[in-house]
């Protein structure tokens, strides 16, 4: 079923880019109501602080954090691992202090269930082709000023309507609609940490495939936690300089670094995004120092996708990204021995297709998010027999 995007509560700037109007154009608000069961908690990982037994389905403390004297508390979910004293929230808007417990005021809240390809996500190596469902709730713990999806990704809870459905309803309702997988995506996932760690374990008990659409800024410990159960992730990498992700991000480029291997190390399928914005991060020498990294660190068979930038939010006086642009950052990736190179938000773009590394012939043909043809047969290239990384069956 097609239906519109969530209400929000202020008026907002209803422009929208090439992918956010093939976002919306797929867009489903799921049926269903709150359950009058409660969901029980799950065990948390040791030496983080229990949830407790909420007295309504939909809420749920927080995990991953540090009482102090006075009720004061720091939070120890992301890289900030900010202080929030009793009654505040916390640099994401949505972990509060409520007399000395940190709570979520997302669990249960979604902003919107919606179903896409999985190839939106971008995630190009996982059964192409398939129908995902996608989980999304208000705000983000990075600030960036080119977000296409900034009307959700800054905005507090309030601001944005929910469509309340528990962990168990979100999962009931991607079988009904014949998914095979659910994704964490639109705004960053670490923020509704806890309505995703309780949605992907009921996800893999039902044989669901379950994916992170990810900043990169979790903490060490929860992202490990959170791997237990997590089959793939899709990573923004949006530079490889810390100035930018200062300026342009609030964040920091160490921590996302070290979450790229963290994800790497658990042998979890990975791919990179990079949004290729024009004068901030389309330095060819710094993408083929990225590249590089890339290749020593995480693997040369690593799938990248550099993804074209259009106007958005504080950054609509830059241009859309030259294809020209993109194409030679894919050639700096292909000459640094990158595998898999795509070009993204390029409609019919050649480069959204996979081509075998080792004989050149195309294996999947795509036409943006939408798979003609799929030769992968058993994880492997018909022509060579080429083993190609993915998550095929």
């Amino acid at each position: 079923m097609q239906v519109l995007q969530f209400s929000p509560s202020r008026k907002m700037d209803l422009r929208l880019s090439r992918r956010s109007f093939l976002k919306k154009s797929f867009l489903c608000f799921l049926s269903g109501g709150i359950g009058s069961h409660l969901l029980p908690s799950s065990s948390p990982p040791k030496g983080i602080d229990s949830p407790s037994s909420p007295p309504k389905g939909l809420e749920r403390k927080a995990l991953f954090f540090k009482k102090g004297a006075n009720n004061f508390i720091q939070c120890q979910l992301c890289f900030r691992q900010c202080p929030i004293p009793e009654g505040k929230r916390g640099f994401c808007r949505v972990r509060e202090n409520q007399k000395g417990e940190l709570c979520s005021l997302v669990y249960g809240k979604p902003a919107g269930l919606q179903i896409d390809p999985i190839e939106l996500e971008p995630m190009y190596h996982l059964a192409p082709g398939h129908k995902n469902l996608c989980v999304y709730t208000a705000s983000c713990n990075f600030r960036c000023k080119h977000c296409h999806n900034w009307t959700i990704s800054q905005s507090a809870p309030e601001q944005i309507r929910p469509i309340p459905h528990t962990p168990r309803q979100i999962v009931e309702e991607t079988l009904r609609q014949g998914c095979k997988s659910i994704s964490h995506s639109i705004n960053e996932p670490t923020v509704f940490y806890e309505l995703m760690y309780d949605v992907v374990q009921l996800a893999k008990e039902k044989g669901l495939w379950t994916l992170c659409h990810t900043n990169g800024g979790m903490a060490r410990a929860p992202l490990l936690e959170l791997l237990k159960f997590m089959d793939a992730f899709t990573v923004d990498l949006k530079a490889f300089n810390q100035k930018f992700y200062q300026e342009i991000s609030e964040a920091r480029l160490a921590p996302v670094l070290e979450t790229l291997q963290t994800i790497k190390g658990a042998n979890k399928h990975l791919e990179i995004v990079n949004l290729v914005i024009p004068t901030l991060n389309d330095d060819l020498t710094e993408i083929k120092n990225m590249c590089r990294w890339i290749g020593q660190n995480l693997g040369k068979d690593t799938p990248i996708h550099f993804t074209r930038f259009s106007p958005s939010y504080k950054m609509t006086h830059l241009p859309l990204t030259p294809i020209k642009t993109l194409e030679e950052a894919r050639e700096v990736a292909r000459g640094e021995g990158i595998n898999y190179v795509y070009i993204g938000n390029v409609m019919g773009h050649p480069g959204n297709s996979t081509y075998c590394p080792r004989c050149g012939q195309k294996l999947i043909e795509r036409t943006h998010f939408i798979v003609l043809k799929n030769n992968v047969q058993k994880g492997r290239c018909p022509f060579c027999q080429e083993k190609i990384p993915g998550i095929w069956s």
